[in-house]
């Protein structure tokens, strides 16, 4: 691999800078790919984008720059994107800072910004020794999610037309999803999401099997039926919907004739009820009956006191004496049969009948 240092003016690497939500972002004459597939859209806000500009105006080094030079002879950025893109928006009159925009500038003021010099490494090399380069200089920065660096290795036709759909602000599966999904579309945490459903968390393993197909409709159509199984099967909307895995839970209950209605009304009692301190735990336990993901409230310090003392620390099972700490505390009517985590409730067990108790 050849890895050589240059400098290029902000004027050569802004030539003919485009910025076509279609066919990407392209800058230095046509030559500089600035938006390969793999990298993520435009994150920059405000103030970081004038960090940039003032750093230029006024001399500052801004951080060296990486491109990738392709058997073509043209360019892609790999690391500094969101730089580039910054000079090149203000060069083309996208904003302002402090109250000019590029045109509004004197001529020695433009040239202070079009003659500034940027530093950039060059790397030239096989992919595999490309890649390797664009994971080592990603420690630092804006660090790229699992998912912008797994589009880097699996980039083809099925990822361009994935990232259509589930990669931009105002992206179709996004709009569809925003209230059950979490994460940003811009960071790719929409279609990894998708891709984790669809199968079963193995995503290195189905973008490489459809890398080359010409779309992503399949996955697209997954998602879209997820999300309108989950509006049909459960009738309220609750803030705690968002960021539950519900492509494993459409996958294992999707044959299954559900009662809509008896779901709601056991999901309403267990909002209200002050044991189940998991909240979002509810859906998994209305569908897979298992009390774990409910997060029941443990007995406090005090009450599996009060417990103790009552039962002059006998265990009620095997009627042996046992101090405080050898001894764990269990409801006495199951909080699954109504039972409330109280005092009243509580009865202290040694453990190895409350152990025998559980494996019963």
């Amino acid at each position: 691999m050849i890895i050589k240092l240059v400098e290029h003016s902000i004027k050569e690497v802004a030539i003919n800078y485009i910025d076509n939500q279609e066919e990407g972002v392209i800058g230095f004459d046509g030559k500089l790919n600035i938006r390969p597939k793999y990298q993520r859209e435009f994150v920059y806000d405000e103030s970081k984008r004038n960090a940039v500009i003032e750093t230029i105006f006024k001399g500052f080094p801004l951080n060296v720059m990486y491109w990738v030079k392709n058997e073509t002879g043209d360019f892609e950025l790999l690391d500094g994107q969101q730089r580039t893109i910054s000079f090149c928006q203000y060069i083309n009159g996208d904003f302002s800072f402090q109250n000019k925009y590029f045109h509004n500038l004197t001529t020695t003021e433009k040239n202070r910004i079009l003659d500034y010099k940027l530093m950039i490494y060059i790397c030239e090399g096989n992919d595999k020794e490309k890649l390797d380069w664009f994971k080592i200089i990603n420690i630092a920065g804006e660090r790229l999610t699992p998912q912008e660096l797994r589009n880097a290795v699996y980039t083809g036709p099925w990822l361009t037309s994935a990232k259509s759909i589930f990669s931009k602000s105002l992206s179709p599966a996004y709009l569809l999803s925003k209230d059950y999904v979490s994460g940003s579309p811009i960071r790719q945490e929409i279609l990894e999401t998708a891709i984790e459903w669809i199968n079963e968390g193995k995503i290195e393993e189905y973008m490489s099997i459809h890398q080359h197909d010409p779309n992503a409709n399949e996955l697209w159509i997954y998602f879209k039926t997820v999300i309108e199984w989950i509006k049909l099967t459960f009738n309220e909307y609750r803030k705690e919907m968002k960021g539950i895995n519900w492509g494993g839970l459409y996958n294992t209950h999707k044959n299954i004739l559900l009662d809509t209605n008896k779901l709601e009304k056991e999901i309403s009692r267990l909002m209200l009820d002050d044991d189940v301190t998991n909240k979002k735990g509810i859906y998994y336990f209305v569908l897979n009956k298992d009390e774990k993901y409910l997060n029941i409230r443990l007995f406090s310090p005090n009450q599996k006191r009060e417990a103790y003392e009552r039962q002059k620390g006998i265990c009620p099972i095997c009627k042996k004496h046992f101090t405080i700490d050898q001894m764990e505390a269990d409801h006495i009517t199951p909080w699954s049969k109504g039972g409330k985590t109280n005092s009243l409730n509580c009865k202290m067990l040694c453990r190895e009948c409350n152990r025998r108790k559980s494996d019963i």
